[in-house]
């Protein structure tokens, strides 16, 4: 009988030890991730516990056997995880997928944005794709840029998509915002401004203008060749979107759908049908298509325009005053129809 036990013991020991082996490597170093749920993306703030992520982890069904992960977690010295955006790919296991989060072995993203009324704005926009708090990156924005300083501040930062980590700093995110805006800026594209006898400062000024005119890729460069006509006569712009700007400079809460004739008279440095020339700075971020409608605005010599309610979205055109009183008839009879009074 003892040397039944002996045997028995003997192997079944020998069998245990074997199948905790198996079963322990398994909870290391098997794939334990969810198909169905892959790429899985993993945005983690900065104090998240090892357990939050579990919990995470285990409300998504991620995890195909959780039993096991949070154990090897704490084992391998991971009790909170790195801030970041992580991505659960197929094949991975505990281990690996510990390993990435206790490193912070995290994948970049990308953020996108078209343009931007303000930079408190542009901090809004950046802020819902990003860790960084908009308060931050509004401050981060507002640094001054080696040659966008003050008023020219809304043209340091282009509209593109940028490739950074989530949990990036506001202040690297405005850089390379601005790092974009020089680089746009290359020798050949300055000596085109210098030859239009502008700045890329005032490019971007008229580009902005030329955005908040026009929302048509066709119609900006029509747009843009307009203003140029107008400035190199020593017209006023006698642009509304300068107006609108001004009138919500004064008055943020106020919605502007319509200029009226007494908004044109007044008194404010962006008004563009009182002061002479181009305001002091952008009334807007400007898209890279915008800045490239004024660059290469072909040329035409239309000196007047006004929205076109037979093409909404377009202007049309006048070379003199008379053909654009009966345009902009039409479109004050278009508004009136609508019931448009502001």
């Amino acid at each position: 009988m003892r040397k039944t036990l002996v045997l028995l013991f003997g192997i079944l020991v020998p069998a245990a030890m074997i199948y905790i082996a198996y079963t322990g490597y398994n909870v290391v170093f098997e794939p334990n991730v969810n198909e169905a749920k892959l790429p899985y993306k993993l945005f983690v703030k900065e104090g998240t516990t090892a357990e939050q992520l579990y919990a995470q982890l285990l409300e998504d069904a991620v995890l195909l056997n959780p039993q096991g992960f949070l154990m090897l977690a704490k084992n391998k010295g991971l009790t909170k995880v790195k801030s970041g955006h992580y991505v659960i790919e197929q094949g991975m296991s505990n281990n690996t997928l510990i390993n990435a989060l206790k490193a912070g072995l995290q994948k970049p993203i990308r953020i996108t944005f078209n343009s931007a009324d303000n930079l408190a704005d542009l901090a809004g926009k950046l802020g819902k794709q990003l860790l960084a708090d908009s308060t931050d990156l509004y401050k981060a924005l507002k640094a001054p840029m080696d040659g966008w300083e003050g008023p020219l501040a809304l043209g340091a930062f282009l509209p593109d998509t940028y490739e950074v980590y989530w949990n990036a700093s506001a202040k690297s995110i405005a850089n390379k915002l601005y790092q974009n805006t020089i680089t746009f800026w290359t020798p050949a594209r300055i000596e085109q401004a210098e030859a239009m006898k502008m700045t890329p400062g005032e490019i971007s000024t008229l580009a902005s203008i030329v955005m908040k005119e026009s929302s048509k890729a066709t119609d900006r460069p029509l747009v843009a060749r307009l203003y140029l006509n107008r400035l190199q006569k020593g017209m006023r712009l006698q642009a509304d979107p300068t107006v609108i700007f001004a009138l919500n400079d004064l008055n943020p809460d106020q919605p502007v759908r319509r200029v009226l004739t007494r908004d044109l008279k007044l008194e404010h440095p962006y008004n563009t049908y009182v002061i002479k020339g181009l305001p002091p700075g952008p009334i807007c971020v400007p898209e890279k298509a915008a800045l490239l409608a004024v660059l290469e605005a072909p040329k035409h010599d239309f000196l007047f325009m006004c929205a076109n309610p037979d093409n909404p979205g377009y202007h049309a055109f006048a070379r003199n005053y008379a053909g654009h009183l009966v345009n902009q008839r039409r479109w004050t009879q278009y508004l009136d129809s609508q019931k448009i009074y502001r």
